[in-house]
C-alpha cells in the first residue's frame, strides 16, 4: 500500500528481459538503507517487489501483466521514473490509499503554466469515469492528485511548484502516456451501490436519504 507522495525520482539503468517480461534496474535519487529484498516499491505508481539491492540501485522483475496494462513497456534506459517505498502503519497519511495495482493508461492533452503552477488535462478511459467526482483522488504515474474538474473523461489538476519539483510530472508534454490508477474507495462504493443505483433507474426513483436507510447504508 502507497500514499501516492512520491519520495523521489528514480533513473532506469536498464531493462532486460526476462522469461516473457523483463528486469529493471533502477537507480533512485534516496538511500535505499532500510530497504530489504522483497519489499514493495512503487515505480510510476506500479507495485513492483524489489529483488536486489545495490547501495541506492535496485532490481524488480516486471510481469507480462504489467507490461500489458501499463506505460513500462514503453520505458527506455535512462527513462525516469516516480519511486515510493510502501507506507509503514502509523504513517502519515498525506496523500490517499493507493495499491500500486494500474487500471489503465492515460494520455495528457494539454500542460498550462500559470506563473509557478501548472493546469493539467488527462484524458483516460470512459470506463472509469462513474468513478469520479470533483476534489476526489487519482493516481497520475503514482502521483496522488486532486480533480480540480473533469468533463466527460478529460481531467484537471493543478499542479503545485513542489509536485513539479520532486517528480517526473515536470518532464511531461502532451501527448506522454501515464498510469491511471483510480482511488480504490471509489471503486468499492461503486460496486456496492451499482445493483440499488440500476434498481433507481428501473424505478425511476431518486437516491434519498430514506432509500439508504431502507437498504441498510444509513
Amino acid at each position: 500500500m502507497f500514499t501516492g507522495l512520491v519520495e523521489g525520482i528514480g533513473k532506469i539503468i536498464s531493462l532486460q528481459p526476462y522469461r516473457g517480461g523483463l528486469l529493471a534496474e533502477i537507480s533512485a535519487s534516496f538511500s535505499l538503507k532500510d530497504t530489504d529484498v522483497g519489499d514493495s516499491i512503487a515505480v510510476d505508481g506500479i507495485c513492483l517487489t524489489i529483488t536486489e539491492i545495490k547501495g541506492s540501485t535496485f532490481k524488480a522483475h516486471i510481469s507480462p501483466e504489467t507490461l500489458n496494462k501499463t506505460t513500462l513497456r514503453y520505458k527506455n534506459s535512462g527513462d525516469f521514473v516516480n519511486l515510493e517505498r510502501a507506507l509503514k502503519f502509523g504513517d502519515r497519511l498525506g496523500g490517499h490509499l493507493v495499491s500500486g495495482h494500474v487500471d489503465g493508461i492515460g494520455k495528457i492533452v494539454s500542460i498550462t503554466p500559470i506563473e509557478d503552477f501548472w493546469k493539467l488535462v488527462v484524458e483516460i478511459p470512459s470506463e472509469f469515469t462513474p468513478y469520479l467526482v470533483k476534489k476526489g483522488s487519482i493516481a497520475i504515474d503514482g502521483v496522488s492528485l486532486t480533480i480540480n474538474d473533469f468533463k466527460n473523461n478529460l481531467l484537471e489538476f493543478m499542479l503545485v511548484p513542489h509536485t513539479l519539483k520532486v517528480t517526473t510530472l515536470c518532464l511531461k508534454k502532451p501527448g506522454d502516456l501515464v498510469n491511471i490508477e483510480i482511488d480504490m474507495i471509489a471503486k468499492m462504493v461503486y460496486k456496492w451501490l451499482s445493483p440499488y443505483l440500476e434498481s433507481l433507474e428501473s424505478s425511476k426513483r431518486a437516491l434519498t436519504l430514506e432509500f439508504l436507510k431502507e437498504h441498510g447504508f444509513l
